[in-house]
């Protein structure tokens, strides 16, 4: 066996990774044609047509809404502004409890804070990384009016067992499919499997428009209060006559037709991309199965899985070295990325610390000095 990289041997890959670029001329085409127009964003924060939105906006949403399978997608800002949308449009009202996961990025567990609710973390999962079932049922209360479920690393939740249990308590669920777009469940894509659905066009995604996000929903009335929620309800509530105006303080969430316009292509290029990427990660794993130490997480009976991050648990004990001397090793027998310095393999240990660990959570502090709610 050659000498590692790590002990002085000389690396397995000395060529660099070229960097991973998925705009093209089909983006820059598009950017043009809203330049050359003059109109960069097209939104009203008051009421008038263009209240919903520019050419580019609404083509998207009608785009995107076709691709998925759903009545309703509207165009936001980011993931994280897609998620505060859902949970003001569902009405939680303060002191309300919205059940999350602790596994995940922090906006899905922060996003019932904006309205007053409050977050309760329930398990997660070993195998999944997803929502436990049986962990969510135990922390339902009185209060419990919704369930934040996180379509972790590329493959969706229990969609059985917590739309079930969902049904029973008469609670909302909605759907983070940040990390999954185009994964499946039963034929159907992640992000139409609960209430409401929100996907993310952030640049580190499958597809990306720099930042954006996109909200789904076969509800009618949920998509009205998005579209609200999203741009300053309180100055058109009247002259729209809406009467449950509960939730609506608006905020700018709108999204640019610039980034519209990236999205348009991108959305063309999804199955592509993420075929690639399956193809590569198969590879990957096929290579990982044989090695005692590591282990390869399933994928759930019924999904498929478009590997936003490719997860495997390491076992110290077998290896006989820790985790962290393991990825030091596995680093040292790559190199950098083109355009990059210093970042080679995308390889590193665990995804996130438990977000009831964060300041936020442990002094229960959120608005003001006391901690309200």
């Amino acid at each position: 066996m050659a000498k590692l990289a790590i002990l002085g041997g000389k690396p397995v890959r000395r060529k660099k990774f070229p960097f991973y670029k998925t705009v093209g001329s089909e983006e820059k085409l598009a950017v043009g044609r809203v330049i050359d127009s003059g109109i960069l964003s097209n939104f009203l924060g008051s009421w008038h047509p263009n209240f919903y939105g520019g050419k580019e906006v609404q083509s998207l949403e009608k785009e995107w809404a076709e691709y998925f399978g759903v009545k309703y997608a509207i165009a936001v800002n980011s993931c994280t502004s897609g998620l505060y949308c859902a949970v003001g449009a569902i009405g939680v009202e303060p002191g309300d409890e919205i059940i999350v996961s602790p596994y995940t990025m922090s906006a899905s567990a922060t996003a019932p804070l904006i309205f007053n609710a409050i977050p309760v973390f329930a398990d997660i999962e070993e195998e999944y990384f997803c929502l436990d079932s049986e962990a969510v049922e135990k922390v339902i209360s009185s209060k419990t009016r919704a369930i934040i479920v996180v379509d972790i690393f590329g493959q969706p939740y229990d969609v059985k067992k917590i739309n079930r249990i969902a049904k029973k308590y008469g609670l909302y669920i909605i759907e983070d499919c940040a990390q999954a777009p185009y994964a499946k469940y039963k034929n159907k894509f992640a992000g139409t499997l609960a209430d409401i659905g929100v996907f993310s066009l952030n640049c580190h995604k499958h597809i990306q428009c720099g930042e954006g996000g996109i909200v789904v929903t076969n509800n009618r009335k949920l998509a009205e209060r998005i579209r609200l929620i999203r741009n300053h309800a309180e100055a058109v509530v009247k002259d729209r006559r809406i009467k449950d105006i509960s939730n609506m303080i608006g905020f700018n969430f709108r999204m640019t037709e610039l980034e519209a316009a990236v999205a348009r292509c991108q959305l063309k290029k999804l199955d592509r991309f993420v075929k690639q990427r399956v193809k590569n990660c198969n590879y990957i794993y096929s290579q990982l199965k044989d090695i005692s130490a590591i282990k390869i997480p399933p994928v759930r009976e019924g999904c498929s899985h478009v590997y936003y991050i490719q997860p495997f648990k390491f076992n110290e004990e077998i290896a006989g070295i820790s985790r962290d001397v393991f990825i030091k090793a596995v680093q040292a027998e790559l190199t950098v990325t083109e355009k990059i310095e210093n970042y080679g393999v995308k390889i590193w240990a665990g995804y996130c610390k438990p977000l009831y660990l964060l300041p936020l959570y442990q002094r229960k502090i959120a608005y003001g000095k006391k901690g309200f709610p």
